[in-house]
């Protein structure tokens, strides 16, 4: 495993030879730097352990549950709902650009991601405001590959993946190729393509998983998904670099079945053919970059970017407990409408620009780190029949910042910024659609009702602070102060507007309202989100060993939480901590045994009188507790067997005053690996979740309070070569 700050593998070092730091740098802090300079908690995980992870599974948040301790466990489906980092949001940019839909955060980007075209994640904890909204908890940069120079270079990964419950009804093809190319004249090339397909899916005890678990969010069967890139770039000469990217993220789901919303767990409804259209993403991202190492105020970056994004989400039917309210079709007896299925449009572009000053005439090794981002973005989301369910939105957001690094010793740099962004946000008029309750056992009509729009402004700066001392040549301290800014998920609270009883009319009257009533978004309207986060950690090796050990704590007076029963949004403050540790060992030249562990958890404020009062719901932290024991061995022949086991304590929290509970059960597996050198590539089979056990998935169970089942044991082969 690659973490913190190690780049050889530990197996490959011999007895006598120390382990010595790479200068590893992070673009995730907007300029390259050493990790031994950043005040925060750092991973890198390069392609190595990529290959190794794509052995037993496709899925970047599997990837980054196995590897991050401070992630969540995944869902296991196509959406991020419920998977955060620390207990908050992450943000997820590929190459530097964020995939994001902040006006309506709907979770379903890590899913989309094709690790095949990755060359490593780097990931920064904590609230940052170096790329903007959206990095309450932390920032993680999926780098793509890059062309080496030399012949064209193709490289081709195919896999089958199957449950052992059903081996001919899940059986899962999976294909990618890529080829990149540098020309002595300065160009170069990276393309790369991916296709998978998804079939049924079972848990330990040989039961079908639903095709959308977590209600309205998708799932991880019945699927087809293509991944395309194409990175072409040129080299004016060893400074300046001309550099355009072109992704597309496509994935299509056709459940079969409804799933049955009630307990005791979410199941295919076998008796209710699925109606709707099928689960759907299509964005397609560009970006043009121009580096300068040589410009006259130090190494210029500039990137402009544009994304174009459509999610399509999951029909559903009423449920008075898991599906309430929903879109009425004016019939009672079915109530549920036929067009209740939405789909969001969004398009996002911007520019980014970042100078790295050197400072060595005012202080020697002194760097300033500064520039200016400019973002546009406009969303909408409509009904299966083009209405709106919230207000179409438009957001400019402009922002500057400076990020000042100074060495004060030889052992100890510090590091501290600040950043001010202004969101500038024009709300439509809409009419939010005509929906169906039942409260209490009575069932109600809440009318088409007007939201009011309108201009509006939100500002903050945001401040950082740390520093890192060397205790030795391959280990330091380090610890700091950071802020991040967010505005809170807009379109949720629009979407919600007079969805209460304040607004209800009975079954027999369901237009009972006055003439010309209304909501104003001003009334409903979040308030922008200020995080503040305490870091204090120590990481390094020494020997054969490598690793990191971090304590946080994260603090907001706005905190945003979701209460899927009342389908209500809050925002209150809120108080979360834990720690982290990573270990690696090399026991011999060719076995290494190590261990990733983390623990989170959180009290908010229930009923806002500014006491820590109730724990923080599960859809926030569902397991505070979760680890992974791994170890390696390599023979001298060069077959490896990989050995993990995973698991993740429970938890059993009054999440208000009155006392409620969801509980969360603890569960653990074991998966294994074995990769072989034939025909000049590399042949691997993995079984993940060895012994078949049965399970609930603690992510995916959080969501809606309903119990979901993990997978079952998977067995993967696969083959992989480099021409």
């Amino acid at each position: 495993m690659f973490l913190s700050v190690v780049s050889p593998a530990l197996a490959q070092q011999s007895q006598e030879q120390p382990i010595e730091l790479d200068p590893v740098t992070v673009t995730a802090s907007r300029a390259e730097r050493s990790v031994s300079d950043i005040p925060q908690s750092v991973q890198v995980i390069d392609r190595q352990e990529i290959d190794k992870q794509l052995q037993q599974s496709s899925s970047a948040s599997a990837a980054l549950a196995k590897l991050v301790p401070g992630f969540s466990v995944s869902n296991q489906t196509v959406s991020g709902a419920s998977e955060s980092y620390r207990g908050r949001d992450l943000l997820v940019l590929v190459d530097g650009v964020p995939l994001s839909t902040p006006l309506r955060d709907v979770s379903r980007i890590l899913s989309l991601i094709d690790l095949n075209s990755i060359e490593r994640i780097e990931m920064v904890a904590g609230a940052s405001s170096l790329y903007g909204a959206g990095a309450t908890g932390g920032t993680v940069n999926f780098i793509t590959k890059k062309a080496e120079p030399g012949k064209p270079r193709i490289t081709v990964n195919t896999a089958l993946r199957a449950f052992t419950a059903n081996a001919v009804d899940s059986v899962a093809p999976e294909l990618s190729a890529s080829i990149s190319g540098k020309a002595e004249n300065g160009l170069d090339y990276v393309l790369s393509g991916s296709g998978y397909l998804g079939r049924r899916t079972y848990d330990g005890s040989g039961r079908e998983l639903p095709s959308d678990a977590m209600l309205g969010q998708g799932g991880g069967d019945r699927f087809g998904r293509v991944n395309l890139l194409a990175k072409f770039g040129y080299d004016f000469d060893a400074g300046k670099r001309l550099e355009f990217s072109a992704g597309w993220y496509y994935f299509n789901q056709t459940p079969r079945y409804l799933t049955a919303y009630s307990p005791p767990y979410a199941r295919p409804d076998f008796a209710r053919p699925y109606t709707g259209e099928s689960v759907l993403e299509d964005t397609k991202s560009l970006s043009l970059r121009y580096s300068d190492k040589d410009f006259a105020l130090g190494s210029l970056n500039i990137v402009g970017f544009y994304n174009n994004i459509k999610k399509r989400f999951n029909y559903s039917t009423f449920d008075p407990i898991y599906n309430n309210p929903v879109y009425y079709s004016f019939n009672p007896a079915d109530p549920t409408s036929p067009y209740n299925q939405t789909t969001l449009y969004s398009d996002r572009g911007g520019v980014n620009l970042t100078i790295d000053t050197p400072l060595d005439t005012i202080w020697q090794g002194a760097k300033l780190t500064w520039g200016s981002d400019l973002i546009f973005e406009k969303t909408h989301q409509t009904l299966t029949n083009g209405q709106d369910v919230f207000t179409p939105l438009q957001q400019v957001t402009t922002a500057a910042f400076g990020q000042l690094q100074v060495p004060l010793t030889d052992r100890l740099t510090v590091r501290g910024g600040v950043r001010f962004e202004h969101f500038a946000l024009d709300v439509d008029d809409f009419t939010r659609p005509a929906a169906y309750t039942v409260v209490a056992s009575r069932q109600y009509v809440l009318p088409a009702l007007r939201v009011t729009g309108g201009s509006f402004t939100y500002s903050k700066p945001t401040f950082n602070i740390g520093g890192t001392f060397k205790l030795t040549e391959t280990s330091e301290i380090f610890g700091g102060f950071s802020q991040g800014f967010a505005l809170p998920d807009v379109g949720a609270y629009t979407r919600r507007a007079g969805l209460s009883t304040a607004y209800a009319c009975p079954i027999a009257r369901p237009n009972c309202l006055p003439a010309g009533a209304s909501v104003s978004y001003a009334s409903i309207s979040p308030e922008a989100q200020i995080v503040n986060n305490y870091e204090l950690g120590i990481r390094g090796s020494r020997d054969r060993f490598k690793g990191s050990l971090t304590g946080f704590i994260s603090t907001s007076s706005q905190g945003v939480t979701f209460d899927p029963i009342t389908n209500t949004i809050s925002q209150q403050k809120e108080f979360i901590y834990g720690g982290e540790f990573t270990g690696e060992y090399a026991a011999t030249d060719q076995l290494t045994i190590g261990t990733v562990l983390g623990y989170r958890e959180g009290r908010y404020d229930s009923n806002k009188d500014g006491k820590l009062d109730s724990w923080l719901p599960n859809n926030r932290i569902a397991t505070p507790f979760r680890g992974t024991l791994y170890a390696s061995y390599v023979f001298d022949n060069g077959v490896s067997v990989r050995v993990e086991g995973e698991g993740f304590s429970g938890r059993d929290k009054a999440i208000d005053l009155k006392g409620t509970r969801y509980k969360i059960k603890p569960g653990a597996t074991m998966n294994v690996a074995l990769s072989a050198p034939v025909k000049g590539g590399e042949a691997y089979v993995s079984v993940d979740n060895l012994f078949d056990t049965r399970f609930q998935n603690p992510t995916a169970t959080s969501v809606r309070n309903l119990p979901v089942y993990s997978w079952g044991r998977t067995v993967t082969l696969g083959y992989r070569k480099t021409f």
